[in-house]
């Protein structure tokens, strides 16, 4: 099945037309006991498609555990955006990046080519501050219309500062995960186990989280 029409390419070729450096969007994917990772593979060679500057690399959990332990990956479908020369910045997305998740999925390659938004001046100096490992985990539902605001701050951050990893996980793919962080809306976020937030934050409201740790 395809998951992008002709209009859908034409706004997407557009929208990615401020791209400045390539990204390689890596997929990690299992033959078994993995509803979602044949079409999370159509889904990205799609999106490959559309602009030169994105490469898809597809690699499988097992057999490629090295890699995958290397870009912490530990479940699948998972997709890791590389930047230049490789480059790891922490965001990764769990599950298929469809529905709603499409635009935190676009911001990701866009964020990571060099194209995203300058943070504001207040905000980044609070940024660089992160001294500590933070693990930032958005639980989402690819229906909900407010989580890929969630994922983009918190794959802002991650971009910002080497000390943050960011994760989308799809709620309902991964249901266990989400029985085990006691998930009962969405986005729920969730910051180094202990700190938690439901909702699109604000970035203050990540910030104001992270520096109670």
């Amino acid at each position: 099945m395809k998951f992008l029409n002709e209009e859908i390419k034409k706004q997407l070729e557009g929208m990615f037309a401020p791209m400045k450096n390539e990204v390689t969007i890596v997929l990690f994917a299992t033959k078994e006991m993995c509803e979602t990772c044949e079409d999370t593979k159509t889904f990205m060679a799609e999106m490959a498609g559309i602009h030169e500057k994105i490469k898809l690399e597809v690699y499988d959990l097992q057999a490629d555990a090295a890699l995958a332990e290397t870009l912490q990956v530990k479940r699948t479908p998972a997709i890791v955006l590389l930047g230049e020369d490789r480059k790891d910045y922490g965001i990764q997305f769990n599950g298929l990046p469809g529905g709603h998740e499409i635009n935190s999925f676009i911001s990701g390659l866009l964020e990571v080519s060099g194209a995203g938004e300058e943070l504001p001046e207040v905000f980044a100096k609070r940024v660089a501050k992160i001294d500590k490992p933070i693990d930032i985990k958005v639980f989402v539902t690819l229906g909900c219309p407010h989580c890929p605001g969630a994922v983009s701050k918190a794959h802002k951050l991650a971009l910002e500062n080497p000390n943050v990893r960011a994760e989308m996980i799809e709620a309902q793919t991964f249901s266990e995960l989400s029985d085990q962080y006691h998930v009962s809306g969405v986005p729920k976020i969730v910051i180094n186990e202990t700190e938690e937030l439901v909702g699109d934050q604000p970035l203050e409201m990540f910030l104001d989280a992270i520096e109670r740790l």
